[in-house]
């Protein structure tokens, strides 16, 4: 019979922090179910976890420690801006989703980037195009980033002027109206929300403000790392977001819960699995037991009968929760936001903790530069004399 483990033992066999073990699991090398006396927790099979454990004992070569370390391992960068705790968000020490109920992204950008004040994001100065949305938001960032100054050898305040001025540009590229408010308030003016929509708005951007070291924040330490202008780090982070496996996932969801309408929840799972496709906007590496930030999410949301029918189809059939991409899904159809609301409210809320990490990068004066592991071919040198 299969031996399972609860989390507390599992971790306590393999002597590493919670990260590790769901990093373990999300690369497939444990096996992981849910409580059957408890659906909010996980078990984790005893036999994955001693052979871990023994190939651990044995110790690695500093080069698979590296390439661990990369793709989902152990951590690679010290910082001191977020983290994920015991399934818990904190942003310096303070829990994310206990701060997402009252404060705004501007305050939360103080607190990401160390000012000790709100951070301003107005702009009296509209769009200068009609349309606003991704492409405007790729275009302005890119001029900005072209005229900007490098980062090495500035103080950190003049960064932090930078970010502020180019997650201003992002927020009224992405649809908010100009003014001096909270760009929250102007999100919703712009997309004509009313005043309870843009508290969840509100809400939604601080709890989207940073997740530690995902793709989109690297590659903007990353470009840090050179001196990049910071709108240039920030432009690095919004390429990055643009994946399916990143930024993408909320506007996934949103067409998986369409399949689950068109076809019937089941059906739609079913085939999505089926094409060996991860299901969008459930399930997190980091969360085994549920992301916080969408259970801080969706009491406040209206969610419709068929994001309802579509999450309880998806726990019955996989044990999985939903995470913030459903969460984000969810808003987008309830406030009936822009169809790329969940980009556009990850981006700009992701801006401030691409900014904090881009000024802890340049601060440490340190440059990432990995090397490769080669194992293609080698031409043998001429040895004739």
């Amino acid at each position: 019979m299969t031996e399972w483990l609860t989390r507390e033992e599992a971790l306590a066999r393999l002597n590493v922090r919670p990260q590790t073990l769901y990093a373990y699991v999300s690369r497939g090398r444990i096996g992981m179910r849910p409580d059957g006396a408890d659906p909010r927790r996980s078990q984790y099979r005893a036999d994955d976890i001693a052979a871990l454990a023994t190939r651990r004992a044995r110790g690695r070569s500093p080069q698979a420690i590296a390439e661990s370390a990369i793709a989902w391992g152990e951590p690679a960068i010290a910082t001191a801006i977020s983290t994920v705790m015991h399934g818990r968000l904190v942003y310096r020490g303070r829990d994310a989703v206990a701060l997402a109920a009252t404060a705004t992204l501007e305050e939360t950008a103080g607190l990401l980037w160390g000012s000790g004040a709100p951070v301003s994001f107005s702009s009296l100065t509209p769009s200068t195009v009609r349309e606003s949305g991704t492409p405007t938001a790729f275009a302005r960032l890119s001029a900005l980033a072209a005229a900007g100054w490098p980062s090495l050898g500035r103080r950190p305040a003049m960064l932090q002027q930078d970010g502020a001025s180019a997650t201003s540009v992002l927020a009224t590229s992405l649809g908010a109206s100009p003014g001096k408010e909270p760009v929250h308030e102007r999100l919703a003016h712009g997309w004509s929300v009313d005043a309870a929509g843009a508290d969840l708005i509100r809400k939604a951007l601080v709890l989207l403000a940073d997740h530690e070291l995902n793709a989109s924040t690297f590659a903007a330490r990353v470009a840090a790392s050179t001196g990049a202008p910071i709108a240039a780090c920030l432009l690095a982070g919004l390429a990055t977001l643009t994946g399916p496996r990143h930024g993408g996932a909320g506007a996934a969801a949103i067409a998986l819960v369409e399949d689950a309408e068109r076809l019937g929840p089941n059906e739609a799972i079913a085939r999505w699995l089926a094409h060996d496709r991860p299901l969008p906007g459930f399930g997190h590496q980091l969360y085994p037991e549920g992301d916080p930030r969408a259970e801080a999410l969706l009491p406040d949301v209206t969610i419709d009968d068929g994001l309802l029918r579509l999450r309880d189809a998806v726990f019955a059939a996989t044990g999985q929760h939903p995470n913030v991409d459903f969460a984000l899904a969810a808003l987008t159809r309830g406030l009936r936001l822009p169809a790329d609301g969940p980009f556009r409210l990850f981006a700009l809320g992701r801006s401030v903790g691409w900014t904090a990490h881009a000024i802890e990068q340049v601060t440490s004066n340190r440059q990432i530069r990995p090397r490769a592991r080669y194992d293609g071919l080698v031409e043998r040198a001429d040895r004739r004399v």
